[in-house]
This record gives structure tokens, sequence and C-alpha cells, in this order.
């Protein structure tokens, strides 16, 4: 698999149909994900944290990259890795790790323990700097925490969104962004758009209908998959 069998899965989509990619947390997950008919897959970091005994933002890097490579070494899809802020690695570092995980894509947030948002033309000569490492070799999908850690502001989430796509990012992800600003986001933003779903139909639907090119869910799905789990270990020592 490779950044351009990905990158091509984001191009040329009809309106209403986007790009589902669930999060798997570990290679059974994945191989399920697989099974089940999608065409890529996008890992989530809380997914992959909870899976590995972390809190989210704390897994060391090097559990992180070993947890990914599992995952796309299991699958003959696509994969994506949420690697966070990039734990402080250099570019060339950081791509030549992801791409030794047999990574296609990353996803890079653009706050600090999702608390402080970085400046936004700094982190812009940093993903311009990631993007000349990696070339085309993978997909950068860039975070905008507008909506989770700062003012909530769609015209700073828009300027963040251009400013990241013109560094290089092949998608922007405003993580978080409210129903009622979305079509504003989608105006004001060229080239595809992540948003982050629930794992209901109806909402995927509801963010198909407002412009979404791709569909993410964080780490929903290990958060159902342990809540199953909890409820059949009640069950059985009931």
């Amino acid at each position: 698999m490779t950044a351009a069998t990905f990158r091509a899965l984001h191009q040329n989509r009809a309106g209403g149909d986007p790009l589902v990619l669930p999060g798997p947390w570990d290679a059974a997950s994945a191989r399920a994900f697989v099974e089940a008919g999608y065409p890529a897959l996008a890992t989530p970091s809380a997914g992959i944290a909870a899976s590995l005994g972390y809190e989210d933002g704390s897994t060391p890097a090097d559990e992180m990259f070993a947890a990914v490579a599992r995952i796309a070494r299991a699958v003959a899809v696509p994969v994506s890795a949420d690697v966070e802020g990039g734990y402080g690695l250099p570019p060339r570092e950081l791509v030549g790790r992801l791409l030794e995980a047999g990574a296609v894509g990353c996803n890079l947030e653009d706050s600090v323990e999702h608390s402080t948002l970085n400046d936004p033309q700094r982190h812009a000569q940093w993903l311009a700097e990631v993007r000349a490492e990696a070339g085309d070799d993978l997909f950068i999908n860039a975070r905008v925490d507008t909506f989770l850690v700062g003012t909530g502001d769609p015209d700073d989430a828009v300027a963040r969104a251009r400013l990241y796509a013109a560094a290089g990012a092949d998608c922007v992800y405003p993580i978080m962004a409210p129903a009622e600003v979305i079509p504003l986001l989608r105006v004001g933003i060229e080239g595809p758009l992540n948003l982050v779903g629930t794992p209901e139909k109806e909402a995927v639907a509801e963010l198909a209908r407002l412009g979404a090119t791709r569909i993410t869910f964080g780490p929903q799905l290990q958060w159902h998959a342990q809540g199953a789990t909890a409820e059949l270990a009640a069950r059985l020592r009931g």
C-alpha cells in the first residue's frame, strides 16, 4: 500500500460520499474492520493509548510506532497513523519512523498536550518541513484544534486550515467542530475536510450531508469495544 493509493481515496469523491475510516487500536481490530470491507484505516492515538494502558497523550513514541507497525503489518490496506504532535522528533526522524512502521499517512495536531494552541505560522513551517522530508510518500492530515482547546472561532479554524494546506497538508481536520459551523468551514476550506463522527449511521450521514470528505472516529470504536467487554464480563460474573 502506498500514499498514492490512500491519497486517491480522498480525491474526486461525490458529494455525500465521504471516505469513512474506522480507527483500529490493535491488529485484531484492524483485521475486523478490513474484513467488514473498509478500504483503509486511521489509527487513533487515544485508542492505542488505552489498549497499551496509557492515558491519552502519554504513550511513549517507541510504543506508539510499534503499535502502528503491528496494525500495518496485519492488513493489506493503507494505514494512516495518529502521531499526535510528533513527539518532539525532527521532521526527518518523524517521517522515517512513520515509513518504517508501514504507515502511508499521519495525523499531526496543532496543540500542545491538548491544552495550548501552537502558533499557526510556526506550525505551518513545521508542516512544510515534514512535507519536504516526506515528499509524496506520506498523506498529511493536519489537525486544527481551535474547537478543542482554542477560542472556537470558525475564522481562526479556516485561517489555520489554509495555512496548513499551503504548507503541504493533504487534508485538514478541525476536530470537534460543531455541526452549525461546518458549512462555514466547508466554504472557507478548499480540498479534503476530515470531520470526527460518532459511530452511528445517522451521525455519519449527517456529516456527509454537511460536506465531510472523510470521517474518522477518534477512540470511540475502542470505547465501544471496551464497553461491550465490560458488559460481557458483568454477565459472566453474574
